[in-house]
């Protein structure tokens, strides 16, 4: 009997061939799963973090880092938080960072800070990294202001006296956790700050009062509420320097005296201008004047004719005007030399 008969079955028949071929490949399958995920499944189920082995496959199927939701699922129950492996795996397809979520829950537990899971996800999908706002609730920290990366390392101001002058402020923040989402960030409170500090010294009669008592700043500006919707709660302002700066004042009055002049020496060019001009219409004036003249002299021939001819001028009649003209020529000549005289002594 051939080897490939057992019990009365024909193994060579191609029917049983397949079906052996299926077999082993579903064995196969089933060998390289338990390879695959074995390890993660037997790491959360000894430690009281179980996950279903069709749940991993099915995280593997939608492309999910299933380390990542083990670990962190492990480490929540570990720390005495119930999260779910699907719970931790939709944060994950929307995006949100879930070991920094799982991380910040725990230490909300550990502080005492109320923190729900659907609040760490808002807030961690919004954008803002959850665990350093459960860090800064719990451990405040300091802001500078101004801030020195932006380039300015002093919040200048002017007093009412002129002088200006140069403040550096630090902030004490703790994050405000419920107001996390939609509230403003540090720059919001820096600028805030900022401009309280300018408003405060902008109302001071003189910089010696500031100079004095550098804690008017931080009082004035600290009364303001300046946190009022942001994520933070503002514990302390305290100025850390306040110098001298330049005279403001004075340098505006000299700009002002400069503009001055230079208007006065502006209507001063034009009253010349308008003079010279004046000037040049008198002279062009005196000229037309003289032409008129010329004009009415070369008239006199004509008339002295006329006259001759119709009997109105006798000879006798121009003798005696050609003398008075001889006389009148005469004294104008010797009042002439009598002036050069006098302007000679």
């Amino acid at each position: 009997m051939s080897n490939w008969m057992i019990l009365g079955a024909d193994f060579s028949d191609p029917m049983w061939i397949i079906l052996f071929v299926i077999s082993g490949i579903f064995v196969l399958f089933i060998v390289l799963l338990i390879l695959k995920f074995g390890s993660l499944w037997v790491q959360a189920w000894v430690s009281d973090a179980p996950v279903r082995f069709s749940a991993l496959i099915g995280m593997w199927l939608r492309k999910v880092n299933i380390r990542t939701i083990v670990v962190s699922r492990i480490t929540a129950a570990k720390a005495g938080l119930e999260l779910t492996a699907e719970q931790l795996e939709s944060h994950y397809l929307a995006g949100g960072r879930v070991p920094n979520v799982v991380r910040a829950l725990i230490a909300a537990n550990r502080a005492n800070i109320e923190l729900s899971f659907n609040t760490a996800t808002a807030i961690d999908l919004a954008g803002r990294d959850i665990l350093d706002a459960v860090q800064t609730s719990v451990n405040p920290k300091v802001i500078d202001c101004p801030d020195p990366t932006k380039g300015r390392n002093t919040v200048d101001a002017v007093a009412q006296d002129g002088i200006q002058l140069k403040a550096k402020a630090r902030v004490t923040v703790r994050a405000n956790i419920a107001r996390l989402i939609g509230g403003a960030t540090e720059e919001t409170i820096i600028a805030r700050v900022g401009e309280g500090i300018v408003t405060t010294i902008g109302s001071a009669l003189t910089h010696k009062s500031v100079l004095e008592n550098p804690d008017q700043i931080s009082r004035s500006v600290l009364s303001k509420g300046l946190d009022a919707g942001t994520a933070f709660e503002i514990l302390s302002i305290d100025i850390a320097d306040v110098d001298v700066g330049e005279n403001i004042g004075a340098q505006l009055q000299k700009a002002q005296a400069l503009a001055d002049l230079a208007r006065a020496q502006a209507e001063a060019e034009k009253r010349r201008a308008m003079a010279v001009a004046r000037q040049e219409e008198m002279k062009a004036m005196v000229h037309e004047n003289r032409a008129k003249v010329v004009l009415a002299e070369a008239e006199v021939p004509k008339a002295m004719a006329e006259a001759f001819r119709s009997g109105n001028m006798g000879i006798m009649d121009y003798y005696r005007m050609k003398n008075i003209v001889a006389d009148t020529s005469m004294r104008d000549s010797i009042a002439g030399s009598g002036k050069e005289e006098k302007n000679k002594e």
